[in-house]
């Protein structure tokens, strides 16, 4: 081989091997940056047909498991940008039981027992620190100091958490309102939400705010016009009467949270009952409710995942939404479901949690109950639970 074959083969050598720990790390990011790896490979076409050929046996290799599309809730879903989040109606309610798409809120039980105080209950967290704060959360919920706790206490202490979400709500909603009211009159026009929801899309505000202001037609993705069109009837359900097609602060909190109110919680209900209901009856029978489309699984793994979600909705189905058990659930009784204010529903959420942790079957909580079953009421596993129990408290 000559000097200048040697000289050749070992850049090639170089080049190839920084490229291919480049493919290593970007084949785990296959999904979520595929015009990175497209990019790589034109790169590499003109250069190393070698390395191409191993990129592609590679990635064929990898053992990339489908995921139901049930997951609206799953901690690794890539988050929103804080934009949209400032402006668009999130998809999950604090307190509420289920989200905006109609899968069930797996955070529910925390967040009604918790309030503002979920973010402290960490799964890093250190479980002495957990114990100590569950310990303190769990005086304040036995009112009667009687070192147990009954069904009205929790009741009440739901109630109360449920109220705490709802002032973060408002709160939030005020730099909300702040961030899509440009010119600060206290009232917002759809337009004005929409240069706003489209400039968080990556659209030039000023070319968007221009061609409105000239009626002129604005080229948009399929995806984000049917989002337009679905914020804009969510907009118009929120311009309470008399309609003048411009939201106030009060309005606009409607807009973004349902919840708040009695005819956009039923606006909501009506929206989810439509998405699942397929005989179009406006009623929900069991096998409509879980049937969401739960993706196509090739594993065991996500077989399971698949069984486990149909055996948690059907469970719901069946003991909590239909009400008077006649195998059918009506608008009223999913909006009963919804409705983060019922106390009734707030009694018998009590009464469901103190079952899950109720060993000794006194119908109340027990420091040891709450501690021994802290997953599933802070999300975060307590190890050594009843070390020193007596003395902390």
């Amino acid at each position: 081989m000559s000097r200048d074959d040697s000289i050749f083969f070992s850049k090639n050598c170089i080049y190839f091997l920084f490229n291919f720990s480049k493919l290593i790390w970007l084949s785990f990011c296959l999904h979520v940056f595929p015009e990175a790896i497209m990019a790589l490979c034109r790169d590499l076409w003109s250069r190393n047909l070698l390395a191409l050929s191993l990129l592609f046996y590679f990635l064929l290799t990898l053992d990339v498991h489908a995921r139901p599309a049930n997951m609206s809730s799953s901690k690794d879903k890539s988050p929103a940008t804080k934009d949209e989040n400032e402006i668009l109606p999130p998809d999950h309610l604090n307190g509420l039981k289920m989200e905006m798409d109609g899968h069930l809120n797996k955070d529910f039980h925390q967040e009604v027992f918790l309030g503002k105080e979920m973010d402290d209950f960490e799964e890093d967290s250190e479980p002495k620190q957990n114990r100590k704060k569950l310990i303190e959360i769990f005086t304040k919920v036995d009112v009667n100091k009687d070192r147990s706790v009954s069904a009205k206490e929790m009741q009440h202490w739901i109630v109360e958490k449920t109220k705490e979400h709802f002032k973060e709500a408002m709160e939030e909603n005020k730099n909300s309102f702040r961030a899509v009211d440009p010119d600060g009159d206290g009232y917002v026009t759809w337009n004005e939400y929409k240069v706003k929801f489209l400039a968080s899309k990556g659209f030039n505000e000023t070319e968007v705010t221009d061609k409105i202001k000239k009626k002129e037609e604005l080229k948009l993705d399929e995806e984000t016009q049917e989002v337009l069109e679905s914020l804009k009837d969510r907009w118009f359900q929120a311009d309470n009467p008399p309609a003048d097609q411009r939201l106030d602060e009060e309005e606009f909190l409607s807009f973004l949270h349902p919840e708040h109110s009695k005819g956009m919680l039923r606006y909501m209900v009506k929206e989810i009952v439509r998405d699942l209901d397929q005989d179009r009856d406006w009623k929900l029978t069991l096998s409509e409710f879980i049937s969401l489309p739960v993706g196509t699984v090739e594993n065991q793994q996500g077989q399971d995942i698949d069984d486990d979600w149909v055996k948690e909705r059907k469970k719901e189905f069946e003991e909590v939404i239909d009400s008077d058990r006649d195998g059918i659930v009506t608008m009223n009784e999913l909006e009963e479901y919804m409705d983060p204010m019922n106390e009734h529903n707030a009694l018998n959420e009590a009464k469901q949690m103190i079952a899950v942790a109720d060993e000794n079957q006194n119908h109340r909580l027990e420091l040891e109950e709450i501690l021994r079953y802290s997953e599933y009421f802070t999300g975060s596993k307590l190890m050594d639970y009843a070390r020193n129990v007596h003395e902390e408290f």
